[in-house]
């Protein structure tokens, strides 16, 4: 596999030249050949095919010295015209690994211009826990002949860690580690490491078991190196440690690697037989996908759209939450609609009602996120909910007189009317503390409901405290400011 060589400049600017570059090539391809094509000379279709390889050739010389990863991200950015003819210059020894590399959505559309021998000569270089996360994205009969090419251990496995959810443990460890027995001596153990010769990345630990395989420890390789050869497993490995089961949830289990400082750890059945292997690489890349998910997933979106995907798949991608949001503001009008006598005879509140509703969605929102970051990372319990449902109104009701007063006083230095100053301080008041009941029941209720506290949550709360914004002030502007006219 190619090296990365990011001495000379950072990593982004590192994958930004290689990407200019290619995009270069692909652009003065396009270029030449339409040229080209325009001209009127003798053996026309030779020269086209001639300059075509050439360009070919070059681009091919480029893929050739980048790293995988890197091959990935630029096939990421670039249109799906371009990203296919890059993806047909790749060295095929490569596909299986830029496969797993790329967003799903990217992946859909590489391995649907690929045939089905391609894809199952791209895969059988793969080791079992990668085909493990491709093959949700297989053809069915892709993964029968797949399967048929696999050993009995490795087979075994492959629908060992297909029977579990996406987001369990099963799915995330690989079955990338080093065992031993506990009556071994530390000396052995090192002459079976040097004639090995490599170990799994991102080993810190062997996992001791006994002849059932059962894990009895950990030996980590620290320990390993810092005592006497003579020594055996059993007296020197750590009996207490951090392992997971192959139906634990994966978030937890990065939660828990983030907790105990974890590089590895190791995966076990029911009757504690070792499984496989949890490493930090694996834990880093879900945390990166989570966090894309929750952000796109905050304004309504789906995480797998492709960024230059079809107009008409990307648009309806976006259809359900413009859906709610046009109803929520068609709801709000309805309400500005509900006042339209006390506005016209106080033309003031125009101007002011966006200021009510634009503050307690800012407010909201700030208790969304907490709720949402606080449910992801398992903080909130049923023994401390209360505490902090009734913490984020006192939060509210707080906000609520400071700024409720700042903005009293504001609108009665404008207008010179403390009555409308009065009705400001006390919207702003009610508002903010019905942002805050909004900003923590919206994404309670939904996890209770076992969805996504995240999804939609933005669109629903702003919706609200608008609707509830306009609703408050003027309705109070129509109590005590209409009523004294």
């Amino acid at each position: 596999m190619p090296s990365v060589d990011t001495l000379n400049s950072p990593p982004e600017e590192y994958l930004r030249q290689h990407l200019d570059e290619v995009i270069e090539l692909l652009n003065k391809q396009k270029l030449e050949e339409a040229v080209v094509h325009q001209q009127v000379m003798p053996h026309h279709d030779l020269v086209e095919t001639l300059m075509h390889k050439q360009h070919q050739v070059a681009i091919k010389q480029k893929l050739d010295n980048l790293h995988t990863a890197d091959i990935a991200y630029i096939l990421e950015s670039l249109p799906v015209d371009q990203r296919l003819i890059v993806w047909n210059l790749v060295e095929s020894d490569l596909d299986g690994q830029i496969l797993l590399d790329v967003s799903d959505a990217v992946r859909e559309t590489l391995i649907s211009s690929m045939d089905k021998s391609e894809l199952l000569s791209a895969t059988e270089q793969l080791d079992t826990d990668e085909i493990a996360d491709l093959a949700p994205d297989l053809p069915d009969d892709v993964m029968q002949k797949l399967l048929q090419t696999l050993n009995d251990q490795n087979r075994q496995r492959l629908q060992s860690v297909l029977a579990y959810a996406e987001d369990s443990v099963a799915g995330l460890m690989d079955f990338g580690m080093v065992t031993i027995r506990a009556d071994t001596t530390l000396g052995a153990v090192l002459r079976y490491l040097r004639q090995r010769g490599a170990l799994p990345e991102h080993t810190d630990k062997l996992f001791v078991v006994d002849e059932n395989n059962v894990l009895k420890g950990v030996l980590s390789l620290k320990r390993l190196v810092t005592n006497i050869p003579e020594q055996h497993v059993g007296a020197v490995m750590a009996r207490d440690f951090v392992c997971f089961r192959l139906d634990d949830d994966a978030e937890e289990a990065a939660r828990a690697f983030e907790r105990y400082d974890l590089l590895s750890a190791p995966v076990v059945d029911e009757e504690h037989r070792l499984e496989g292997r949890l490493g930090i690489d694996a834990i880093v890349d879900l945390i990166r996908r989570k966090s894309d998910e929750e952000r796109l997933a905050e304004a309504g979106l789906r995480e797998d759209e492709d960024i230059f995907s079809g107009i008409w798949k990307s648009a309806r991608n976006r259809w359900l939450w413009l859906a709610v949001n046009l109803i929520t503001a068609f709801a709000s009008t309805r309400v500005i609609g509900l006042f339209e006598d006390t506005i016209v005879k106080i033309v003031a509140l125009a101007s002011l009602m966006p200021i009510v509703a634009g503050i307690g969605g800012n407010t909201g929102n700030q208790t969304s996120m907490l709720i949402v970051r606080s449910l992801a990372l398992g903080l909130i319990t049923p023994s401390n909910m209360r505490r902090l449902i009734v913490k984020e109104l006192a939060i509210g009701l707080l906000n609520g007189i400071v700024w409720g007063s700042v903005l009293g006083l504001l609108a009665y230095w404008l207008y010179a009317n403390p009555d409308l100053g009065m009705v400001m301080a006390g919207a702003t008041l009610l508002n903010l503390v019905v942002a805050a009941i909004t900003g923590f029941s919206i994404p309670l209720v939904r996890y209770r409901m076992g969805l996504d506290p995240a999804i939609g949550t933005s669109v629903l709360l702003t919706a609200i405290t608008d609707g509830m914004g306009f609703f408050i002030f003027l309705g109070l502007a129509k109590l005590f400011l209409d009523t004294a006219r």
